[in-house]
């Protein structure tokens, strides 16, 4: 009745289990970013010290918006990094998914806070802009540029699976750009030690909060839509949905609900009329497995029901939740 094969569509993906739906996780995968969370925070809360220091000491607004915003990506490491441990948790009565949702909390939390730099640093170099003040552009220039390999380190450590992990490609991203913006504070110690002009300062403090916010932008709306249970933006629900519909004997599909259980994993309900009987536990493997294989979906649950007779699911229409 339900043929994969000649449909074109059996996959190759194997199971521990033949429910409708599995995923799996690599354990060695967390351990190794946990490792890179670890020496990251470590890295980056030395050089905030420092480079705070010698923010004062120097009197260089950039040195200190550049310190500020490198904190606030301190403190969303580590939400991220305890987020990670905690996606690890196994379900409970109460948490029947764990606590996987919590990478999408750390990675809205890491956007809102980043958004709150953004408006401390553009306020104070408009402020300084208005009123430049003498620095040491030595001290800037040396300062940044540490800050520089310390940031694009800790980028590199956390590049692998900053793709499909909302959490973690946050992370990545901020990483990236501090050390963008390093360069960019370095770039102006020496604009003002062969130039002279201290507006530099404050314009490259403003350059710096342009740079956050572009890069804080998407996260925002990618965590916002994952915690609103939205459908997460790699994929197309409209084509899910056909997919679905061109299966053999599928007369009708309806109550699509698709969203993520974590930044990284994503979850599928489905009721699928049927044509004739009950495809079978086999059909409900295969068809999880093809969903995970096409789109990432690792945790697919379908409701079948029978074409025919006097019953109506009274959540067919689109607009009934």
């Amino acid at each position: 009745m339900f043929n994969f094969c000649q449909k074109g569509i059996m996959s190759g993906h194997h199971h521990h289990h033949s429910c409708s739906h599995g995923h799996s996780h690599d354990h060695s995968h967390v351990d190794t970013t946990s490792r890179a969370f670890a020496i990251g925070v470590a890295l980056n809360l030395g050089f905030v010290i420092i480079e705070a220091g010698f923010g004062f000491y120097s009197n260089s607004l950039s040195l200190l918006a550049d310190a500020g915003h490198n904190f606030s990506d301190v403190i969303g490491l580590v939400a991220a990094w305890i987020a990670l441990l905690l996606a690890r948790r196994l379900p409970s009565p109460r948490f029947t998914y764990g606590l996987r949702g919590s990478t999408i909390l750390a990675a809205l939390a890491n956007a809102m806070l980043l958004l709150v730099a953004v408006g401390v640093i553009a306020w104070e170099a408009m402020h300084r802009l208005r009123n430049p003040s003498p620095v040491n552009e030595s001290i800037i220039i040396w300062v940044a540029l540490i800050g520089f390999v310390v940031n694009l380190g800790t980028a590199l450590m956390l590049m692998k699976g900053h793709e499909h992990d909302l959490n973690l490609k946050g992370a990545f991203l901020h990483m990236v750009a501090d050390a963008a913006v390093s360069l960019g504070v370095a770039a102006a110690g020496f604009g003002m030690k062969w130039t002279g002009w201290l507006w530099l300062d404050p314009a490259i403090s403003l350059i710096v909060a342009a740079v956050i916010f572009v890069g804080t932008w998407d996260l925002l709306k990618q965590s916002l839509r994952l915690s609103l249970h939205g459908v997460p933006h790699n994929i197309d629900a409209a084509e899910v949905r056909a997919f679905l519909a061109s299966l053999p004997d599928v007369a009708e599909v309806h109550d699509l609900h698709i969203w993520g259980m974590s930044t990284t994993e994503t979850a599928l309900t489905a009721h699928l009329v049927v044509r004739g009987a009950h495809p079978g536990n086999a059909f409900l493997t295969q068809l999880a497995e093809e969903l995970e294989r096409r789109f990432r979906i690792g945790h697919a649950t379908f409701q079948i029901e029978l074409e025919g007779g006097n019953h109506t699911c009274r959540l067919a229409p689109d607009h009934v939740v």
